[in-house]
């Protein structure tokens, strides 16, 4: 029997549209992000000269992916910084080297089992499109183009970016993306258009090149407006088009960017590595869990090596289940970033890897997730130094955070629970805080200065470090500024060493104050000693202050001796929620979720730190650890999770004592009152 077109199309087409209506009713509902807890990101940055893209993906591999794994979203990689996309495009370049689309078979299958899927997509730099359209680059300084990173006075995010964006998001019906290359690639432009609008904003005739030219730091906020209003600009425009679809900027609002979260992103998210990523998580987790936003971490599931040529290795379950705890803890989200062969295929070997990690995050997740910060010490974030000090646009800023990432370590290895509070919310937060402390910051400003001070005529407590902010705070520490801080080698006690604290110091002489410690020119605690801390009281409240670099010394060399100086200061002016009596490896969070106060208690020994030994498979257990909390009454019932161990502990004089025979990696300490 012949059918005409209106009878092939009824029954033919109707079908299958019915079948495919029928198959996304059936499919689970996916997560939103702000929802999701873990997840998984795949990138391959696609290139010119692949030749197997998608070769040897298939749906079955997928399959065993996601029921081993179980991730509430998966990130699979769009358009890399070479600029050449991962599917066959109208409107862009895709790899000439695509053999499948990867893209459709993720969705397909992802979409069956309801789990999200984004994409990495790089935004800002896009070497490609400056090739394809020079006029497209930011220029530099020199009047050369940049070949990376695209200028945000340009066409490039109306002409190509976000046509780009529309059409995969339509293409996969995608859940969102993830958009690299952002923040931390942008660049002050010296383009016409940026010379022009530049002049119009400031009046500012000759644009600066440098630091020393009048008006630089006018420059780079005028940059930093204008990169806000690209980010802005393509977010709302996809919103419009395609409501639902959730985006953030990597790196937009952590410290990198360390402004509030103004622009209408979905969720912040950020990706460390490199050396010491526990410390860099340590930092990033908690000021991200301060800004009010959904978040999560990614951690590279390989690592870099050293020596001549660069080599990476694959981190061990274990390794990754350590960096994981120091983000959950904290109440975030968390994902692992893996790069499957060109072909596309993740070997059962990685898979099994990541079940393990999967596994140790979700065992956590109810604790954990969305928990609130029991305040403790306040550690201040200073957007005016960075921005004032770097000549950077935005992070990664180096050096120029050392000072708050090197005592965040500290005190994190003295067993004190810290969070990290964005300078633009400190006068809301810091009346919470028992003791607040600011970093050796090179330029904090009298905003944060008057802040800090009101709270301490309160009756709250502080500390200050560094010799600039000895100078700032003068008339609150009661001492006298002897000349000019001076760079120079000092060395303090420790219980068994001495630390090196080498750095800029400012000479004072108390005028009422009370020295805590000393320094001195060598290793010798017999002579020529000099004032290193100092401790005094400011209305209602108490100041201490160390006058020299301690959190860059401590970022530095995480050296004993400087851990022990540092300690002894601060039990002078504040009582923890929290004693622990254990090994300086073990990291105290306090936090707090459904009525139950909750003790975190990570084993970071062994944590990686070195090119050298980059992928660890053992995390030795420590054991026994005291626990001692001050509470109002005796605990109604306590548990230790994930497990709901019960422990029977020790109330006295308003102190409830329990020990931990063994802490493995991350032990989580719940009491109910």
């Amino acid at each position: 029997m012949r059918l005409n077109r209106r009878e092939f199309f009824y029954w033919t087409a109707i079908p299958i549209v019915a079948r495919r209506c029928a198959a996304v009713l059936a499919a689970p509902r996916r997560l939103a992000r702000k929802d999701s807890y873990f997840g998984m990101h795949f990138d391959l940055h696609p290139q010119a000269d692949d030749t197997d893209l998608g070769g040897d993906l298939a749906e079955e591999m997928i399959e065993k992916f996601l029921i081993a794994v179980e991730p509430d979203y998966v990130q699979y990689d769009c358009k890399g910084h070479a600029g050449y996309l991962g599917y066959a495009s109208k409107v862009g370049t895709p790899s000439p080297g695509i053999v499948r689309d990867s893209l459709e078979m993720w969705r397909r299958v992802t979409a069956r089992r309801g789990v999200a899927l984004y994409i990495h997509f790089s935004g800002l730099r896009d070497s490609l499109a400056i090739k394809q359209h020079p006029e497209w680059g930011c220029v530099r300084s020199d009047g050369s183009i940049d070949p990376d990173a695209t200028s945000t006075f340009g066409p490039y995010v109306d002409d190509l970016m976000i046509p780009e964006l529309k059409e995969a998001a339509s293409k996969y019906d995608l859940d969102g993306a993830w958009i690299d290359g952002e923040c931390w690639a942008v660049k002050p432009d010296y383009s016409n258009a940026a010379e022009r609008a530049f002049r119009a904003a400031t009046g500012i005739q000759e644009l600066p090149k440098g630091p020393s030219d009048p008006g630089w730091h006018e420059f780079l906020d005028f940059n930093r407006r204008q990169f806000r209003n690209y980010v802005k600009h393509y977010v709302e425009a996809l919103h419009r088009a395609r409501p639902g679809f959730q985006i953030a900027s990597n790196w937009l609002y952590s410290t990198y960017v360390p402004e509030r979260p103004d622009i209408p992103v979905d969720f912040v998210s950020g990706d460390y590595l490199g050396n010491a990523s526990i410390s860099t998580a340590r930092l990033e987790a908690r000021y991200l869990s301060s800004i009010g936003t959904p978040w999560d971490l990614m951690a590279w599931g390989f690592q870099r090596a050293g020596g001549s040529k660069v080599t990476y290795t694959h981190k061990p379950a274990v390794q990754l289940q350590q960096e994981a705890a120091v983000v959950l803890a904290q109440g975030g989200g968390f994902q692992a970033y893996y790069q499957p062969t060109r072909a596309g295929r993740l070997d059962d070997r990685l898979i099994g890897v990541m079940s393990k990690l999967a596994r140790f995050c979700r065992d956590r997740q109810p604790i954990c997730h969305k928990s609130a910060t029991v305040p403790q010490i306040g550690l201040l974030f200073s957007t005016t130094s960075l921005y004032r000090t770097s000549n950077r646009m935005f992070g990664g800023w180096g050096q120029f955070t050392a000072p708050a990432r090197g005592l965040v370590d500290a005190l994190v290895d003295n067993g004190f629970s810290v969070d990290v509070l964005p300078e633009w919310k400190l006068e809301e937060v810091i009346g919470d805080y028992p003791l607040m402390v600011v970093p050796d910051w090179a330029e904090v400003g009298l905003k944060v200065k008057d802040i800090v001070v009101r709270h301490v005529r309160k009756g709250g407590n502080a500390v200050v470090a560094g010799a600039e902010n000895a100078a700032l705070f003068i008339n609150e520490l009661n001492v006298r500024l002897l000349g000019k801080p001076e760079e120079g080698e000092w060395f303090v006690k420790g219980e068994e060493v001495f630390a090196n604290v080498r750095g800029l110091w400012q000479k004072v002489m108390p005028a009422g104050a009370q020295i805590l410690e000393e320094r001195y020119p060598t290793y010798d605690a017999l002579k020529d000693a000099e004032c290193a801390a100092t401790v005094t009281s400011v209305g209602a409240g108490r100041m201490a202050a160390f006058y020299g670099p301690v959190g860059a010394a401590y970022a530095l060399s995480h050296g004993s001796a400087l851990r022990q100086f540092i300690r002894r200061v601060i039990d002078k002016v504040f009582t923890p929620l929290v004693r622990l009596d254990g090994p300086s490896t073990v990291e105290v969070v306090v936090r707090k979720k459904d009525g139950r106060l909750l003790v975190h208690l990570l084993n970071c020994t062994g944590m990686q730190v070195a090119t050298e030994y980059v992928a660890g498979d053992f995390v030795a257990p420590v054991g026994p650890v005291r626990v001692e909390i001050r509470l109002a009454k005796k605990p109604s019932r306590a548990t230790l999770e994930p497990g709901a161990r019960a422990l029977q502990g020790d109330y006295r004089d308003g102190i409830w004592t329990v020990t931990i025979d063994r802490l493995q990696i991350h032990e989580i300490l719940a009491v109910e009152s």
